[in-house]
């Protein structure tokens, strides 16, 4: 019996990247490139964790349908054969590690007693990739028997076997990709292909909790052709919705170059003419407020599709939090990166959402914190609320110290407001991003070509891919998954919308 390649994906989320699907990862695809550069002809098998747990629960949901089950939400092709082909693999790819505290409605990342128990079942060999494997080198104690190598940034067909600490060249795994179509085809779902544009954080002093720096300490771009051949293999294969993302800040690549930014964008347009989504994610405000900001503002809302979002890092509005993590942007510098967005992308598409909004990104639980740094993040969001200015959305998060950065070497002196997060997060919810969800999405505006993705007690939740999608559920219903509807606003609610179909 021929025996196969097994990628197993566990999912990843980064500061610079999301692996959770329908995002199609880049370490997914650098697996796929690499074993079948390694194995020419053998036979590749793609499988999530959701897979795994459909196996081990006796090949049913947890919960009943017509509810959605989040735990095997992301099931593959290869769904009720994930074990034998865990266990039969001549070797599998773990794909792992959150770099950044996620939930996902329809989706739970592999923790580690979980891949364990993955890899338990595994009797060929075991590799590792992704963030989890910078964890298991700072902590190889805990994971001693679990893997035969690790590699932390990249996979090559030549480095499988032993093991890696440093990303592979990009001419390299470019060699190695020769294209998608057999792992496309073995997922059941619509992916949006996560690009990246460029390694490291283009910042002279770095953020303490920052772990761009330890993942690349050199900035490193790729060229413009490179990044083009990518996308139309992902396009042959059948993908229609990208999104640049994986990297720092998408303003910032070439140097801030707006020409090759524009030769970027209108280059995908030219090579994928049907592509459905294309969008950016990460910005640093710093570059969004320069004059270079300002083009390229208006070069992404020209090319890129519409719902498209630049989420910003202001981290913390406290003068004290942002002299003591090296944090760059100011809470002035912070209102003209949103001034530039707005100005270039507050124009809505005919989806009825505007071209292109900034998002903000807020942070507690760093060093120098006290209850004034929730009065100042207030203060911030209230100051852009009251210009009338448009946002996207707002992820607001605590800080985890990842290894090798400074916020872990000095974990000790991490400002406690664990016991006021949960009220702090409610304040930035009803106070602002509730009334901005109002401004954004006014009530009665009509949302055409939305899906429905998820069902659950509350009723079914619609969106269209997309970064960071606008959430619209449709109360007390049960509408079979990736039915196709428009929706007119109803209502708001901190992160979502509320929403009923359009019959019209």
């Amino acid at each position: 019996m021929t025996r196969p390649l097994v990628i197993l994906d566990c999912y990843t989320v980064e500061p610079s990247g999301l692996g959770v699907p329908p995002y199609l990862s880049t370490y997914v695809r650098n697996a796929w490139s690499a074993l079948a550069a390694a194995r020419p002809g053998k036979d590749v098998r793609y499988l999530t964790i959701d897979d795994v747990r459909w196996c081990l629960a006796g090949n049913r949901p947890a919960v009943p349908p017509p509810l959605s089950d989040r735990l095997t939400y992301s099931t593959t092709a290869n769904r009720d054969q994930a074990v034998d082909l865990l266990r039969d693999a001549e070797a599998v790819v773990v794909i792992a590690g959150d770099k950044v505290p996620s939930v996902h409605l329809h989706a739970v990342n592999g923790f580690e007693q979980e891949i364990s128990r993955a890899v338990a079942c595994v009797r060929g060999r075991r590799y590792l990739l992704g963030p989890l494997a910078t964890y298991a080198v700072a902590g190889s104690a805990a994971y001693a028997g679990l893997f035969d190598a690790v590699h932390t940034h990249t996979i090559t067909a030549a480095n499988v076997t032993e093991g890696s600490r440093t990303a592979a060249p990009y001419a390299q795994l470019g060699a190695e990709r020769k294209g998608f179509d057999g792992l496309l085809g073995q997922m059941p779902w619509t992916p949006i292909a996560e690009i990246e544009l460029y390694r490291g954080c283009t910042r002279r002093s770095f953020c303490t909790f920052c772990n761009e720096p330890v993942k690349s300490p050199q900035v490193l771009h790729r060229d413009v052709d490179d990044v083009l051949e990518e996308v139309e293999q992902l396009y042959t294969a059948g993908v229609r919705n990208f999104r640049l993302g994986q990297q720092t800040c998408f303003f910032s690549y070439r140097g801030r170059d707006a020409e090759a930014i524009r030769a970027l964008l209108a280059g995908i347009r030219e090579r994928c003419a049907e592509l459905e989504v294309l969008h950016i994610d990460n910005a640093d405000p710093l570059a969004v407020a320069s004059r270079s900001g300002q083009r390229i503002a208006r070069t992404v809302a020209e090319f890129c599709t519409e719902g498209n979002c630049a989420p910003m890092g202001i981290e913390s509005f406290d003068p004290v939090v942002i002299e003591r993590n090296r944090l760059t942007c100011t809470p002035d510098i912070l209102v003209r990166a949103v001034e530039n967005v707005n100005d270039a992308g507050a124009e809505r598409g005919p989806g009825g959402l505007p071209k292109l909004l900034p998002g903000l990104n807020l942070i507690y639980g760093l060093p120098g914190e006290s209850h004034a740094t929730h009065m100042a993040n207030l203060r911030g969001l209230g100051r852009i609320l009251d210009a009338g200015l448009l946002c996207h959305r707002t992820n607001v998060r605590r800080a985890r110290a990842f290894p090798g950065t400074r916020l872990a070497e000095e974990a000790h002196a991490i400002a406690a407001s664990a016991e006021q997060f949960a009220s702090w997060k409610a304040d930035i919810n009803h106070g602002w991003d509730e009334p901005m969800k109002q401004r954004v999405y006014r009530a009665g505006l009509r949302l055409p070509g939305l899906h429905s993705y998820f069902v659950d007690q509350d009723g079914t939740w619609f969106r269209r891919l997309g970064s960071y999608s606008i959430q619209v559920v449709e109360k007390g219903t049960a509408v079979p998954v990736a039915t196709p509807a428009d929706l007119v606003v109803t209502g708001h609610a901190p992160r979502v919308i509320y929403g009923k179909r359009d019959a019209a």
